[in-house]
């Protein structure tokens, strides 16, 4: 198909409605409200569900409900929306039902500002909602990813019964790119075998999240911990650049990471052999491959919208001795090519400086 020039909101929308999303539940906060925008006008145009909720509290109700029928459906918001949905999300993992979920992650904390940032790491990667879960976490860096990791985001809740999120900075929300859109997929209306769909014909199907008594809950929890051991060394997804020669290695992701490559661009161009590795899913975080990297090359850049909250989940993976650069930005700045080619010189002749016997 041709490639077209679109929004990223606007992407991210139809990506969906083209993979088959037949329910869409949302509220208006900036910067994604183009994308519900863009839902409340071609759903109904096709014949599918969109209800402007009163509440992200509401949205996120009303999409559990909806995922209880086992068809696609999905939400969308921005980060204080998000915090408002997280007891939903919570129940959303523990019914094991699948949905979709976009964040499109503005300045904080607080109300914050509608600028981009990447200041929602921690909130969907460590649990997303109260309990022992993970949702799958996938951040796109262009508005081609964007699309693509939509449709991704509806296989994947549906392969594994369970919550996905796509989380992209205010950058790519708002931008404009030439991307290409998948064919309209016909949607499936028929619900499986373990979803809400009346009972006539079969037995009752109970979904639920609560489950009294420590042992009963304790089993559940042991299932879902199963099924998140399944996921995390299968859906590990990553990008990376000129890493097979490279002494330092830059990590980002999202908007991060596309500035990164940038300078890392710059960097090859002065001579220094600097790599890019580029995280797509968040949760699993790609640790297996980096973790390879990590024993060729001597040191990180590590570039992010936030404080340093990846950072601690690539010194986690590279280890305590690995030296480490860090070049955030917040409040709805991004760090720009030249702070980051800054932070691979420093680090560069730190390592030149180190006796040969403690070089890696």
């Amino acid at each position: 198909m041709p490639r077209e020039l679109l929004k990223g909101n606007v992407a991210f929308a139809e990506a969906a409605i083209r993979a088959g999303c037949l329910a869409y539940f949302g509220y208006p906060i900036t910067p994604q409200t183009e994308l519900l925008e863009h839902m409340s006008s071609e759903m109904p145009r096709l014949g599918r569900a969109f209800v402007q909720a009163e509440s992200e509290l509401a949205a996120i109700n009303m999409l559990y409900g909806a995922a209880c029928t086992g068809l696609r459906c999905m939400t969308s918001s921005s980060s204080p929306g998000i915090s408002l949905m997280q007891e939903g999300f919570s129940y959303i993992a523990c019914s094991e039902v699948p949905a979709v979920v976009i964040d499109i992650m503005r300045g904080g904390p607080g109300l914050g500002n509608i600028q981009a940032a990447q200041g929602d790491y921690f909130q969907i990667t460590r649990s997303a909602g109260h309990g022992d879960f993970h949702a799958i976490v996938l951040a796109p860096s262009t508005v081609q990813e964007a699309i693509d990791l939509t449709v991704l985001a509806f296989d994947l809740a549906e392969k594994y019964r369970t919550l996905v999120i796509v989380a992209a900075d205010g950058i790519i929300g708002q931008m404009m790119e030439p991307a290409e859109l998948p064919p309209m997929q016909k949607p499936r209306t028929t619900s499986p075998d373990w979803a809400l769909s009346g009972a006539e014909g079969r037995p009752h199907n109970i979904i639920t999240s609560i489950y009294l008594g420590a042992d009963n809950l304790e089993r559940v929890n042991k299932r879902l911990q199963a099924k998140l051991a399944r996921i995390k060394p299968n859906e590990q997804r990553y990008v990376e650049h000129d890493v097979a020669d490279a002494r330092l290695l830059v990590v980002g992701f999202g908007t991060a990471g596309r500035v990164a490559e940038s300078a890392v661009a710059a960097a090859r161009e002065q001579g220094l052999a600097v790599g890019l590795f580029r995280p797509v899913s968040l949760w699993p975080f790609p640790e297996d491959r980096l973790s390879e990297l990590a024993d060729s090359v001597a040191g990180c850049v590590v570039v992010e919208m936030n404080a340093g909250q990846m950072l601690e989940d690539v010194r986690l993976v590279v280890g305590r001795e690995m030296p480490i650069e860090f070049v955030g930005r917040t409040g709805g700045n991004v760090p720009l090519p030249d702070e980051i080619m800054e932070a691979i010189k420093r680090l560069y002749h730190q390592l030149e400086s180190q006796p040969a016997e403690h070089a890696r």
